[in-house]
């Protein structure tokens, strides 16, 4: 993935995947993506060093580097696409500095993802934008990306979590009382529904 990188009038653009060396680099992008999306810095890099480096990772992530400061992060993992019956490559974030855009970082480390999709059967590359972020939509439309917009993100978080889990969290001690059931796992919803059976979720999430 490094190589000599693209030249620009600052520098030279490099990247690479992620190693454990650069947890405060990755931890200082993620917060810089945390305050552009106004949201509170919760990251911390006994987390990133935990789940991104540990024993059982949980992603994997690309630095993009620029005159050899880090301005760029790609951090993804991969799903499942039932329909496809191929993997999924999902972009949890793509974040590069401000100050440090116009560059070609952001299409940089998309191509490098590309790659990586490619290389391991993905059948498609997914991600969210929020919708207030209309520079990055017109971005991913000049690349052709569609944007999903009959799906809507669903979310499990705090309390409700907890409560679904049940006590003791397990999936074992997990039984959901049958008037808070979704519509569709009644008994006898199947019958009724165009598509029975099928309850869809849009990709993992963390913001």
């Amino acid at each position: 993935m490094s190589g000599p990188g693209a030249a620009t009038g600052a520098g030279r653009l490099s990247i690479r995947p992620g190693t454990r060396r650069d947890v405060p680099a990755i931890t200082a992008l993620i917060h810089g993506l945390a305050d552009y999306e106004r949201l509170p810095r919760s990251t911390t890099a006994a987390a990133i060093r935990r789940h991104g480096f540990g024993r059982r990772r949980q992603f994997e992530t690309l630095i993009c580097r620029l005159g050899g400061r880090p301005i760029g992060l790609a951090l993804y993992t991969f799903t499942y696409s039932t329909f496809l019956a191929r993997p999924t490559l999902w972009l949890e974030d793509l974040f590069v500095l401000p100050e440090a855009r116009g560059h070609g970082a952001g299409l940089g480390l998309l191509r490098a993802l590309a790659r990586i999709a490619r290389r391991r059967g993905c059948g498609r590359m997914e991600w969210t934008v929020l919708d207030w972020n209309r520079p990055a939509i017109r971005f991913y439309r000049r690349l052709g990306a569609g944007l999903m917009r009959q799906w809507i993100l669903t979310r499990l978080t705090g309390a409700p979590l907890a409560r679904l889990a049940g006590p003791g969290g397990g999936a074992a001690a997990t039984r959901v009382p049958r008037a808070s059931r979704p519509r569709a796992l009644r008994a006898g919803a199947a019958r009724r529904s165009r598509r029975p059976g099928v309850v869809r979720a849009r990709g993992p999430r963390s913001r």
